[in-house]
């Protein structure tokens, strides 16, 4: 990332908000994205969270979620580069706590209520049907082989027929990377976080996230979250069959495809330079999982 270019970002909101910082807070950085705090002159301080490629239209999804009245911050300034986004958002402090299960359950039952999306894209049955093809197609172009192609295969020869029922209902905006850390429970009340990646699709993909991808997929905790989410208003039809497999089988196994996916697409953009065998690794962990849960 340019850090010349964040620096002039940072300038221009500055200048839209009226105000200076006198310090920098560095609260999460990565090589893509940043999140500080500004401490401003009259002892206030605001949020800035910039970021670039796909996760740069951050501002639009925040602006559906802000409209449909989702607990989210509040944007102070906008600054959209061809390259980089820059925002300034309401500082909601430190975290008090994690958010619960039940809490989190509840939540997203409130995001996948939203059907006005905009112009955000739309992830439907034939797109993620499509998903192993395109791996299939970007592995040839990064020469990846082995155990990730291999899987790919497995799942393009299943695709079809375990792709049904994922426009059952819930099915509206998805925020995408839903775990207790997009959770933001304050003294100033909860609010939602990291919407980069948001789209409009099956919700329960947005569940099968929760636990995270980093431990093996348990099916009975993601089933247990499932029951919790329709007991906090969430349509039944989140705990039907779909693909001839039960909801959490499905929902874990797609949500492991959508995130190879996802590796794959930043590889093909040059985003893991260095890396590569830290990412292949990943991709094929993902394919591997996503075969044995959707061949049930």
């Amino acid at each position: 990332m340019d850090i010349t270019e964040v620096n002039a970002v940072l300038s221009q909101l500055m200048d839209e908000y009226g105000a200076l910082p006198t310090a920098r807070e560095e609260i999460r950085v990565w090589n893509r994205s940043g999140v500080e705090r500004l401490h401003l002159g009259d002892g206030t301080s605001v949020v800035f969270k910039y970021a670039e490629g796909p996760f740069a239209n951050e501002h639009i999804a925040l602006g559906i979620a802000q409209n449909a009245g989702l607990p989210v911050p509040e944007r102070l300034a906008i600054v959209r580069t061809p390259n980089l986004l820059g925002m300034l958002l309401a500082d909601l402090g430190p975290a008090v706590r994690d958010a619960t299960d039940s809490e989190g359950a509840a939540l997203a039952v409130a995001v996948h209520q939203v059907t006005d999306t905009g112009g955000l894209p739309t992830l439907d049955s034939s797109q993620l049907a499509l998903m192993p093809e395109r791996m299939i197609n970007q592995f040839g172009l990064l020469g990846v082989d082995g155990t990730a192609l291999e899987a790919a295969h497995a799942l393009d020869k299943i695709a079809d027929s375990r792709i049904d029922g994922a426009e059952l209902e819930p099915f509206g905006f998805c925020h995408s990377e839903w775990h207790p850390t997009s959770v933001h429970v304050g003294q100033g009340g909860t609010h939602l976080l990291d919407f980069a990646r948001a789209f409009r699709g099956p919700g329960l993909l947005d569940l099968a996230s929760w636990y995270g991808t980093v431990t093996t997929p348990d099916p009975d905790l993601l089933t247990g979250y499932i029951e919790t989410y329709i007991a906090a208003g969430g349509p039944n039809d989140a705990g039907r069959d779909r693909g001839g497999l039960p909801a959490a089988l499905w929902a874990l196994g797609w949500h492991r495809v959508w995130a190879a996916d996802w590796f794959t697409h930043q590889m093909t953009i040059g985003w893991a330079c260095g890396v590569e065998k830290t990412w292949t690794t990943a991709i094929s962990r993902h394919l591997t999982e996503a075969v044995k849960l959707l061949n049930g």
